[in-house]
């Protein structure tokens, strides 16, 4: 009985083969084995010599075609056109598989609707961006000379093309789109309003909304071509679409030279742009984008307001930015770090000083608080919670699944998930969870969760520190791989002490930049990574430019082809 309560946590991510290896190695043996015979079951001890066995042969994974995310959509079309765009709210939506976004948009299609919405996009997009003023002088690299002017359209699809597919476009491509533009234009009588159809054209093609990197050559092992690369590189360091820079390396060939693609990944990293790929790989690896649509119950909790959720999320980025941005800090701080940010929406859920009358500020927790790093954040302890209550297997779930990188199966089906009613003897949460722990049908998988939530029980659906549930003293105690804990702060500890924890990271990281859980034949790039990871003490900056420089991101196999 796994009882999360929530179908967020429907194919959640595992460690896969890698994963559990780390996991054995990291000490929580049991933990690893109950996840992968679905937390029940007995199955033979992984051998010792599986942990330092030498690994395969460097295997690159199948190609991919990878649709773009809603985010990597909304930053291409402000990147080419502006930020005055307005982009409509609603496109298809993302798939989140293995827990992220980035994995989902290696299988995700397109529906019926689907179509429907990017075409009404491309129209509008293309209206706003072709009326007349600034915006659209800015944009024509030509005068034209008249109604229809074939040579003027095709300079100009020449240049926007090339930064919208991210590659130049074929003379046929030209020649398609000028001639519906040139077609348009002479019914409608105006250069521009016919214009308007081979853009949006071009903005609904599959060339715009997919990602095609299939490799150079046919064979097993493919080199990225240098406009691939060019994509990918942008798409994971940037979330959005190469600029000229790269673009102009790509035309050069220069991005299949080792030494000038560091230069361009150095350079990528150093550039503003890097924080909006950080964000949204942190967005994406801690659910933040489900903040928009939290909701708690405002009877219960008088600080809950629409501007909760994203200030929380605000919060937690602005905190992940400042560490590996401005301080080029160890990752495991950001689990023990006193430092945050802080609205006066947030001050006030916390009980502290508001550091700013508007926006956020830099706040730093006294020595003594009991709030400290990502799990004092409401981002996590509010999403991870029910509409009133805590919830201590949300909770733990996130932490052994999203920070652990640990599997957790769904619970079996007709199973009762509910917490009880407090009643006489059993009013606190841990009191009332602890039959999950004694049923053998449950006690597999919440032993692998409710002990680490409970962890957080001083904190209650919102957020907001207590020390008592119900009127009784709440025990946070608990232990991961060996460490015991009594305190939010003690837990905290423990998961930035855990192995698991920076090794999770890596693979997430690397499951965001390639689009797919990693393979066994990717064994020596994970081994690699994680090395050059931990010899830059855990430098998330250190950590993206190794997966950017490996084979794994540069090379790829044959594409699987479904039969007919």
């Amino acid at each position: 009985m796994n009882g999360t309560g929530n179908d967020r946590r429907e194919g959640r991510r595992g460690p896969g083969p890698r994963g559990y290896a780390l996991a054995l190695r990291a000490g929580w043996a049991l933990a690893a084995l109950l996840a992968w015979t679905g937390c029940q079951g007995e199955i033979d001890p992984t051998p010792a010599e599986e942990a330092v066995r030498p690994p395969p042969p460097f295997e690159p994974a199948p190609a991919q075609l990878r649709r773009l995310t809603d985010a990597q959509y909304r930053n291409v079309v402000r990147d080419l056109f502006g930020e005055d765009v307005v982009l409509p709210p609603k496109l298809e939506p993302d798939v989140r598989v293995g827990g992220l976004q980035a994995l989902g948009a290696s299988s995700a299609g397109v529906s019926n609707r689907g179509t429907e919405q990017y075409e009404t996009a491309a129209y509008q997009i293309a209206e706003q961006v072709l009326a007349e003023g600034e915006a659209r002088d800015a944009l024509m690299p030509c005068d034209p000379t008249g109604t229809v002017d074939g040579a003027c359209a095709e300079r100009f699809f020449r240049r926007v093309g090339r930064r919208a597919w991210r590659r130049p476009l074929t003379g046929d491509e030209l020649a398609s789109l000028v001639a519906v533009s040139n077609r348009a234009a002479e019914v409608l009588g105006d250069f521009h309003q016919g214009l308007q159809y081979g853009l949006a054209a071009l903005l609904q093609a599959p060339d715009f909304i997919f990602r095609v990197e299939v490799g150079a050559e046919d064979g097993p092992r493919r080199a990225f071509t240098d406009w691939e690369m060019a994509e990918r590189l942008a798409f994971f360091l940037w979330n959005t679409a190469p600029d000229d820079a790269l673009l102009d390396a790509a035309a050069a060939g220069e991005l299949s030279d080792e030494a000038t693609l560091t230069a361009h990944v150095d350079r990528m990293l150093e550039d503003e742009r890097a924080r909006q790929g950080v964000r949204e790989l942190f967005t994406q690896m801690l659910e933040l984008d489900e903040l928009d649509d939290l909701r708690k119950d405002p009877t219960v909790f008088v600080h809950m307001s629409a501007d909760v959720g994203p200030s929380a999320r605000e919060e937690t980025l602005r905190l992940i930015e400042h560490l590996v941005f401005e301080a080029d800090a160890d990752y495991r701080e950001l689990m023990t770090t006193r430092t945050t940010f802080l609205n006066r929406k947030l001050a006030s859920i916390y009980g502290v000083p508001a550091p700013t009358r508007e926006g956020f500020a830099r706040y730093d927790f006294p020595e003594d608080s009991p709030r400290r790093g990502l799990l004092g954040h409401v981002s996590v302890l509010a999403l991870q919670s029910h509409v009133s209550s805590s919830s201590a297997t949300l909770r733990g779930a996130f932490i052994r699944q999203n920070l652990l990188c640990g599997a957790i199966p769904p619970p079996p089906a007709n199973v009762d998930t509910s917490i009880p009613e407090p009643v006489a003897g059993a009013v606190t949460l841990r009191e009332r969870v602890a039959r999950h722990l004694e049923d053998p049908s449950c006690a597999g998988c919440h032993r692998l969760m409710d002990p680490l939530g409970l962890g957080l029980e001083n904190f209650d659906a919102l957020g907001l520190w207590r020390d008592t549930d119900n009127g009784a003293p709440i025990d946070a105690s608990g232990e991961l791989s060996g460490v015991y804990y009594e305190t939010p702060v003690e837990l905290a500890d423990a998961i930035a002490a855990d192995p698991d924890y920076v090794e999770c990271l890596g693979l997430t990281a690397y499951r965001f930049a390639t689009g797919h859980e990693e393979t066994g034949g990717e064994e020596v790039v994970m081994r690699e990574l994680q090395k050059t990871f931990a010899e830059s003490g855990y430098r998330v900056k250190a950590l993206l430019r190794a997966i950017a420089l490996s084979e794994g991101f540069r090379f790829v196999g044959a594409p699987i082809m479904e039969e007919e």
